[in-house]
């Protein structure tokens, strides 16, 4: 995804281009503080497979 895409124009986009997700994941953006380590958001990564 895109840094300013949504979900949904993500999708999109992908089916214009002719691949369909098959996997969707979430990997957590960490900061470091003086408390430890904070959680600041989320990162999402779409896999797709060309669709024949």
């Amino acid at each position: 995804m895109g840094d300013h895409e949504t979900l949904t124009q993500c999708l999109e986009r992908m089916k214009r281009e002719g691949y369909a997700p098959v996997r969707r994941t979430e990997k957590p953006i960490f900061r470091e503080t003086s408390k430890g380590p904070e959680c600041i958001g989320s990162q999402c990564i779409l896999e797709g497979r060309r669709i024949p």
